[in-house]
């Protein structure tokens, strides 16, 4: 059986997955306005990546406690 945090969890997945492609468009919109003929794909590699690494240094400052 599936704990609560889990159903839960499952309710708002496409919200999260929504608000995870917002804040890479929000990042690709800051490069655009710093880089005219900025590359898209590089830039949402980039982005994605360093969302990555963001999600790896608060998963695991937030498991330690």
């Amino acid at each position: 059986m599936a704990h609560i945090e889990e159903l839960e969890l499952s309710a708002h997945r496409s919200d999260i997955i929504k608000d995870v492609k917002a804040l890479i468009e929000k990042y690709r919109t800051i490069f655009e306005w710093d880089v005219p003929d900025i590359d898209e794909k590089l830039a949402d590699k980039l982005i994605l990546n360093e969302v990555r690494q963001a999600l790896d240094d608060v998963q695991q400052e937030l498991l330690a406690k």
